[in-house]
């Protein structure tokens, strides 16, 4: 496990003990017809998929085979398809999850996340307010962002 890995395990982990606050529920959905109900989202959704994608959760590092994915296709949000990520910004970051240096045209929409007290930038798919992740200042060229994604708020479509 990288050191990047480790820490991100440790500030999840850590996050109860440090007064890191329970997630809230995913941004509002901007096209009306997502806007749907949690009853509706929970029959759409995995458990691990609703977790994340509308309770904010995160999924354990190193679990989804999308990580290792190396395809050429599209990643699109697990819960509208809106496309998110080419496969041509994907790259090994070391984290555990799935990375992209930047993400597809107005694909995301961000907001500043508090829940490990130091101020991170989370964002979500534009379209259904589902949370993908966090971005980070820390990526490859051309953008310098790390786009760090849960696998179980995506799902691949090669080609």
């Amino acid at each position: 496990m990288t050191r990047r890995g480790l820490l991100a395990t440790l500030g999840a982990l850590a996050s109860p003990l440090l007064g890191g606050r329970p997630a809230e529920a995913a941004s509002k959905a901007t096209d009306p017809q997502w806007q749907l109900s949690e009853a509706e989202w929970k029959q759409r959704l995995s458990p691990a998929a609703y977790a994340v994608l509308r309770q904010e959760g995160t999924e354990r590092p190193f679990t989804s085979p999308l990580n290792g994915e190396k395809r050429a296709g599209t990643f699109v949000c697990a819960g509208c398809a809106l496309p998110l990520f080419s496969s041509k910004a994907k790259y090994d970051s070391g984290t555990g999850w799935p990375s992209f240096f930047q993400p597809l045209p107005q694909a995301l929409a961000t907001r500043l996340d508090f829940k490990l007290i130091v101020p991170r930038t989370e964002y979500h798919c534009r379209r259904c307010g589902g949370h993908q992740g966090h971005v980070f200042d820390d990526g490859p060229r051309p953008t310098g962002k790390r786009y760090c994604n849960n696998g179980v708020a995506l799902t691949f479509i090669p080609g």
